[in-house]
């Protein structure tokens, strides 16, 4: 029988996540409680204003219809208005906001709409899966940008050779950072912007954190900076911020021709996002926008802090993240990052990310996901710590 799986498929590269699973039921099986610190799925429910206004959406008729695969103008009115008092950035809701499926959905499918097999993109590394993934299903090739350490964990854009760029037709960077918790300033998205310019390269900017940042710092978007929507896009989503995961709804913005290809292929592929989610979505906007402070980030910053404080009182210190709800966590030296993951997770019970996982570069790291209350955090740094003192890790 001739093989089903196509080879793209076989590349995607989805493995250690099922590794990471098996890991958790062997710990299951040996009795263990484990407290899933890996995939960073919000664990509260949205606000009680967002699930009534989804409530009064999906007991109306007139919103089973197929919806627009653009979005609706009233969501995509109130993505502009959100951005316009969040960054200071205005946007015509009609030809530069799309409403997607998810930020994952927008990231899957843009080399596809403006990219074509044979080109390269640019892509961080370490980098979110997606990123990598939609180039093979796009047939782009890809050139990896490291990010490390040592530069703050921004790309070094002038070591970027020169052939790469006469070939590339975008550039995509994510701050603040999934895996990394790293952060950009406007002072280097204007180096960006002026980059981008002078290289004709579109800039894909994820910005899916944007409200999850700590000890006071608000991160831009690549749109404050002058000119930016000549060369860049920006994906943000209601998930995180919103705890909205489920409802798979987010956005688009900027660069009016790029907002548009991605229109015109998702014309091709499904109808848009079901009507009382984005009803839902309006009245998360409308929501922050009426309120002050920051309870997102509040909420992260407190367990970042329990899970950091815990973690150094057992040996381990770690830098604290400014943003993100996660934590990118060196390891100590005689273990690889795949190893370490795997006997936090079978000894203590505690289930983190290899930090290979993103990339090449994310060897000799993990990522820990704030995605429990503080209780259970303290306990997975209790544990983590008890695994250290027995002497099953070298020493931190």
């Amino acid at each position: 029988m001739k093989t089903i799986e196509s080879a793209r498929i076989g590349r995607l590269g989805s493995a250690i996540f099922a590794e990471v699973a098996q890991w958790k039921r062997e710990a299951c099986e040996r009795g263990l409680d484990v407290i899933d610190l890996g995939i960073g799925s919000p664990d509260r429910p949205p606000s009680p204003a967002v699930m009534a206004a989804l409530e009064q959406a999906v007991r109306d008729p007139r919103n089973y219809g197929y919806p627009s695969s653009e979005g609706s103008p009233a969501f995509r009115q109130a993505v502009a208005r959100w951005y316009e008092r969040r960054f200071g950035v205005a946007l015509d809701a009609e030809t530069e906001v799309l409403t997607l499926m998810g930020s994952q959905d927008g990231l899957a499918h843009l080399a596809m709409a403006v990219a074509d097999p044979g080109d390269i993109a640019i892509v961080p590394d370490p980098g979110y899966p997606i990123y990598s993934a939609s180039l093979e299903l796009a047939g782009v090739t890809p050139h990896l940008l490291p990010l490390r350490a040592e530069n703050g964990f921004l790309p070094q854009l002038d070591a970027i050779p020169a052939d790469v760029l006469a070939r590339a037709k975008f550039l995509l960077l994510n701050y603040p950072s999934n895996p990394l918790s790293a952060v950009a300033d406007l002072a280097f998205f204007d180096r960006l912007v002026a980059f981008a310019r002078e290289h004709d390269l579109l800039v894909v900017h994820d910005l899916a954190y944007s409200e999850m940042a700590f000890d006071g710092f608000r991160p831009p978007s690549i749109l404050e900076t002058p000119g930016a929507k000549e060369v860049a896009v920006e994906f943000h989503s209601l998930s995180k911020s919103f705890n909205m995961a489920g409802c798979r709804i987010a956005f688009l913005v900027g660069r009016a021709d790029a907002v548009a290809a991605l229109r015109k292929l998702k014309s091709n592929i499904d109808y848009g996002v079901f009507e009382a989610v984005q009803q839902a979505g309006i009245a998360a906007l409308e929501e922050d926008m009426a309120r002050s402070g920051d309870p997102v980030g509040a909420l992260y910053e407190r367990r970042r802090n329990v899970l950091l404080a815990g973690l150094r009182d057992a040996g381990w210190d770690i830098p604290a993240p400014r943003a993100t709800m996660f934590v990118w966590a060196p390891i100590p030296s005689g273990w690889t990052s795949r190893q370490i993951s795997r006997e936090i997770c079978l000894q203590a019970g505690v289930a983190v990310i290899p930090g290979d996982a993103f990339g090449a570069e994310g060897e000799g790291y993990v990522r820990i996901a704030l995605v429990q209350e503080e209780a259970r955090l303290a306990e997975a740094a209790a544990r983590i710590g008890r695994f250290l003192r027995r002497g099953d890790s070298a020493s931190m």
